[in-house]
């Protein structure tokens, strides 16, 4: 490990009979593939001086007369560009942090490298060219590309697992202060796009992305600043991210259920939704229909509900021609036997309506309030409560008014069950008071449905009385015929009377 950690620093004999600063010439700034595995340039060294590492650190006997980097204060600004490399290969050595006792020395050296770094880039004080972005990603990459261990996700994202502690990584202090970094060199106004876009490529990208899988809810919102700044600068690279992203949620919905990033990925998305362009290109609708819609079906959606429902929010809001569109997809994936994800969908749904036109509205209130009328009905009394919330809302309140002839026939039975037979006395109550509204708002039509719905019944309870007659002949017929050889033993009246 020493070999390695020292191999990153500049090698520069000290002169034994001085205790003077000095400093070496610094060359040509060394090609990209020279400098693949140690920094270039020089920077000055102290021979001799109280400051020297410790042998611990830089002991004699393996790398004789090797000094540490000095401070950026120390030398001109024309060779601070290559101290920055030197620093930055430096930092390429990486260490195991789940044993806090091994190599501790080294890591608060390449620590306090990082924060010196960190304190440069932030200063804006000298144009990064191209050795120096390339050492940079180079660095980066080396510190932060790593594949979690399958245990790392055990626990995945289920919903089944919501109560679970997330899991911290040990070596976060450490990758922290890269994240600043790599975000402080990002958004620098000394960092050219042009000419960091072919460091900072697709390949660096994919990776940043994979990231996002991480059980470290610090190190997915570092992550998230970090892509939302690479989309805003890299122009070029936007629809790759974008094309990236709805590759990582393709895999989320029809293959494994499993991933940690999808809430942070979809806050990204939801600004990037914002900006988009009217009119939609067709490419962001198909990404609405294929991606975010589906996005609905996981038992996970609990975990990313919230980012999810303000995209959707957002691209109804940019063309409400689409809420129709978003209904229907709603009604394919509505939850039968999940009540909690039934109370999510209907404060969907009424986000949805509240941006939606009468013409839109008019395409899906049929086959929407008959699933809105199987929610009011609903023994889970949340359902059963959210469902009837609908009838707050003065903008839903205004579309039922101006559809009644269709919505109301379809909702009376559904009140009336409610109002006769519901176990829950808010739901009770909030019944009777949207049976009120449909009164006030039509009389006649309420009246009319009114007597469709005694008739129905008075029709229900005639077939009943003529099932029960029919099963008493056939029981009485049977009782009546001798049992011999293989007949089926009678079921007894006592038996047919349980109710279904």
């Amino acid at each position: 490990m020493f070999k390695q950690f020292l191999s990153k620093l500049p090698r520069k004999s000290s002169k034994a009979d001085s205790g003077e600063l000095t400093r070496s010439s610094s060359g040509p700034v060394p090609s990209p593939a020279q400098r693949s595995g140690t920094g270039g340039g020089s920077a000055p060294v102290r021979s001799n001086s109280g400051k020297r590492m410790s042998s611990a650190v830089f002991p004699a006997s393996v790398v004789a007369g090797i000094e540490p980097l000095v401070p950026f204060k120390d030398v001109p600004n024309s060779e601070k560009l290559n101290l920055f490399v030197s620093k930055v290969s430096l930092c390429c050595v990486t260490f195991d942090f789940s044993d806090p006792s091994k190599n501790s020395i080294e890591k608060d050296v390449k620590r306090q490298t990082l924060l010196e770094l960190l304190d440069f880039v932030a200063s804006g004080s000298v144009r990064f060219t191209e050795p120096a972005i390339l050492a940079m990603c180079r660095m980066c990459a080396v510190n932060l590309f790593r594949v979690f261990p399958p245990n790392y996700r055990s626990s995945g994202v289920g919903g089944e697992n919501d109560d679970d502690e997330p899991m911290f990584d040990p070596a976060w202090p450490h990758l922290q202060i890269v994240y600043d970094l790599l975000l402080k060199f990002i958004t620098s106004p000394c960092l050219d796009a042009k000419m960091a876009k072919k460091y900072l490529d697709h390949a660096f990208i994919v990776r940043l992305l994979d990231l996002f899988d991480s059980e470290d809810p610090r190190e997915r919102e570092c992550l998230k600043t970090i892509l939302h700044r690479v989309y805003g600068k890299f122009m070029v690279h936007r629809p790759f991210v974008r094309k990236s992203m709805s590759n990582i949620f393709y895999r989320f919905v029809f293959e494994t259920e499993k991933h940690s990033g999808i809430a942070e990925l979809l806050e990204i998305f939801g600004s990037i939704v914002s900006g988009f362009a009217l009119p939609l290109k067709e490419e962001h609708k198909i990404f609405l229909w294929r991606v975010l819609i589906p996005l609905h079906k996981p038992k996970s959606v609990g975990n990313y509900f919230q980012q999810l429902s303000y995209c959707i929010t957002q691209f109804v809001d940019k063309e409400p021609k689409l809420g129709s569109v978003v209904i229907k997809g709603l009604l394919k994936f509505w939850p039968i036997t999940n009540s909690q994800k039934e109370v999510m969908f209907l404060g969907e749904v009424e986000e949805i309506l509240e941006a939606m036109s009468l013409m839109e509205f008019q395409k899906v209130m049929v086959p929407l309030f008959l699933r809105i009328a199987c929610c009011v009905n609903s023994s889970h009394f949340q359902v059963s409560e959210r469902a009837l919330f609908l009838w707050n809302n003065d903008q839903i309140v205004n579309l039922i008014a101006h559809n009644r002839q269709a919505i109301l026939p379809i909702m009376f039975t559904a009140l009336e069950k409610n109002a006769e037979n519901h176990w829950n006395q808010s739901v009770l109550n909030l019944t009777l008071n949207v049976r009120k509204m449909f009164c006030e708002m039509d009389e006649a039509l309420f009246m009319s449905c009114h007597a469709r719905f005694q008739e129905d019944e008075a029709k229900q309870c005639s077939a009943a009385e003529k099932r029960k007659e029919i099963w008493a002949k056939l029981e009485n017929a049977a009782s009546m015929k001798p049992i011999t050889g293989k007949t089926a033993v009678l079921v007894t009246p006592l038996a047919t009377s349980i109710a279904c």
